[in-house]
């Protein structure tokens, strides 16, 4: 009888760590027909020249608005998608999110790199203010993979993991069926008073006093000043701790002044 596991163990035997996949270079993009595919009608929704005062004048009417999951393998489907999750909207909102598309599909990624890039430096105050942490979290994303500046590339991929990791637990309390649960009084009581271990060194928060975020915070601040990517980062910070996030919860908590992270609105 043919065991399923053969293959699998002859080339990663149980308890060897197997390693990530590489993601695909230039030419394996180049030569792949679903890269093509997905690029296919690119250029003519990059062709047209865009007026960004106009645009942000412009409110976009497309229906009720409807969030996307995932990508159109069709770039005029997935376009067509986003009109519609940012209906109501500036139209600037929208073309900001055209950019990401293209560039992601590397329709001439030097010259849309480079609108994307501009559009943000004219406009950043908007976009931050507008754009949801999901889509300020792509900009990052965008900045992180693409600019020539190495600094700016840093913060993007700092913001980036910050929001990921915050991403990641969150999914786990609902995945676990914990959306609802609230601090045991004990426990905030007992790491007051003594280390609790969790892995590698690292300890339990000290809830209500610690400093920790405090000075990451302050380690932080130099990074936040660097345009175009920190003031996203400071506002998308902002947001983490005002929202459902663990932040937040800690932030409630917190009874030191002089250990608090946070600006008071």
């Amino acid at each position: 009888m043919y065991c399923v596991f053969t293959e699998c163990c002859a080339t990663n035997p149980i308890g060897k760590a197997r390693p990530m996949r590489k993601k695909p270079g230039r030419l394996r993009r180049f030569l792949s027909l679903n890269q093509h595919r997905k690029r296919w009608g690119a250029r003519r929704h990059a062709a047209a020249e865009h007026n960004l005062a106009e645009l942000k004048a412009t409110m976009i009417d497309a229906g009720d608005p409807v969030q996307t999951r995932g990508s159109a393998k069709s770039i005029d489907l997935h376009l067509q998608n986003l009109r519609t999750e940012f209906s109501g909207q500036s139209a600037l909102l929208l073309y900001h999110a055209e950019l990401i598309v293209l560039i992601r599909r590397d329709h001439n990624l030097a010259e849309t790199y480079q609108k994307f890039r501009t559009l943000w430096m004219a406009e950043g105050d908007f976009l931050r203010e507008k754009l949801n942490i999901r889509w300020l979290v792509s900009a990052t994303d965008t900045f992180a993979a693409h600019d020539s500046d190495m600094a700016v590339r840093a913060v993007a991929m700092m913001t980036s993991a910050v929001v990921n990791t915050v991403k990641m637990y969150e999914s786990e309390r609902y995945l676990t069926d914990t959306l609802g649960t609230t601090m045991t009084p004990t426990h905030v009581e007992d790491v007051q008073h003594r280390l609790i271990p969790l892995f590698e060194g690292m300890s339990c928060f000290t809830v209500g006093t610690d400093d920790t975020l405090r000075n990451m915070v302050w380690r932080m601040e130099p990074f936040m000043a660097l345009d175009p990517v920190g003031p996203i980062f400071q506002e998308i910070w902002a947001r983490l701790q005002i929202n459902d996030t663990a932040f937040a919860r800690f932030k409630a908590q917190h009874k030191r002044d002089k250990t608090s992270w946070w600006d008071e609105a």
